[in-house]
């Protein structure tokens, strides 16, 4: 299976640049996964498209403002770092530009000093485990230096940072927002639950994949970079619940599918309470094993996640109705609008 075969044309007009005002009001294109069949709503209508015992599953991470911009103590030469992934003992593994200038032992210098990463460890494609040293509270530290780092398709500024943020986050750790939660406001979703339809949460820090572009040709040669996730005893319950009961689980994300198909594939098919880190892939040929319908945004070109999306449906009638939000203008990625495939 080729990467090629996932590639599309999209005019550069069609890349969100900014969120909308009202975060609901983005548009919706619904998918019969089997026939192909397509409707176009807006995203306040997906509480119409739920049912009472359905479950819906929310990814509740929170995005640090993870990019940082110093200065190399020795040189003075800027090194953009990306923080990715914490350790033991304030150690990162992040994403460097340009990772050539960084060494075993290299400093780099943030904020006059406030904040200081000594290079620890070199791996490949970019990445470098820093060790930092700072005086007070990590995350205070990080809240003062560092800047949401927005996808570089994105190139206006963004003067709200919660735009960038699900309005239920709440575990800090993500490099990247999981973007099919941007749609919900809290009033939908307490309708969503006045409805009867469950409401769960899990989480999955959403890491190096989302900025990693797919570089080999063949599909099956793509590694996927390991991400924390968590399962709450309480979550499972809902979730083995809905199975029990013959309703449908519908994750919000390709983050919070790749969390439940990594659980259901370790227990058999059920939920257990689990954490853990993940590196599941999956593309055509995949058998799902956890969820029944997916709320997702529009993808890139050649992305694994277009590749995530062509497994649950199809990747001809994914193509196709891929075209027909093209041709009626929708937005696309991170700030764009959605899609539920049903």
């Amino acid at each position: 299976m080729r990467v090629e075969d996932f590639d599309f044309y999209l005019p550069k007009e069609l890349i969100a640049q900014t969120p909308l005002a009202s975060r609901d009001a983005s548009r919706l294109l619904v998918l019969d996964k089997k026939t192909g069949d397509t409707s176009h709503k807006h995203f306040y209508d997906i509480i119409n498209l739920l049912s009472v015992g359905d479950t819906l599953v929310l990814n509740d991470t929170r995005v640090m403002p993870a990019r940082l911009f110093g200065v190399k103590e020795d040189t003075s030469a800027h090194i953009e770092v990306l923080l990715l992934h914490q350790f033991e003992n304030n150690c990162w593994e992040t994403l460097c530009k340009p990772a050539k200038r960084v060494k075993i032992g290299t400093v780099i210098t943030f904020g006059h000093g406030l904040l200081k990463a000594t290079c620890i460890e070199c791996l490949d494609e970019g990445i470098r485990v820093f060790s930092f040293s700072y005086k007070g509270i990590f995350y205070e530290v990080l809240d003062k230096l560092g800047e949401m780092p927005l996808p570089p398709y994105i190139t206006e500024h963004l003067n709200e940072k919660e735009r960038y943020q699900t309005v239920f986050s709440k575990v800090v750790g993500s490099a990247a927002a999981p973007t099919a939660g941007l749609h919900f406001t809290k009033e939908l979703l307490k309708k969503i639950s006045e409805k009867g339809v469950n409401i769960c949460y899990l989480t999955l820090h959403v890491g190096l994949g989302t900025f990693r572009p797919v570089a080999v040709s063949d599909v099956e040669n793509h590694k996927m970079h390991s991400e924390f996730y968590q399962l709450s005893e309480d979550s499972a319950k809902i979730l083995n619940e809905t199975k029990k009961n013959n309703k449908r689980i519908i994750t919000v994300g390709t983050t919070s599918t790749r969390t439940l198909e990594t659980i259901a594939n370790k227990f058999n098919g059920s939920f257990k309470e689990d954490r853990g880190f993940t590196d599941i892939f999956i593309y055509p040929g995949y058998e799902f094993k956890a969820i029944d319908a997916l709320i997702t945004n529009f993808h890139l070109p050649k992305s694994t996640l277009i590749m995530l999306v062509s497994a649950f449906s199809n990747k001809s009638l994914i193509m196709k109705a891929y075209h027909e939000a093209i041709e009626n203008k929708y937005r696309f990625f991170s700030f764009g609008d959605a899609m539920m495939i049903k």
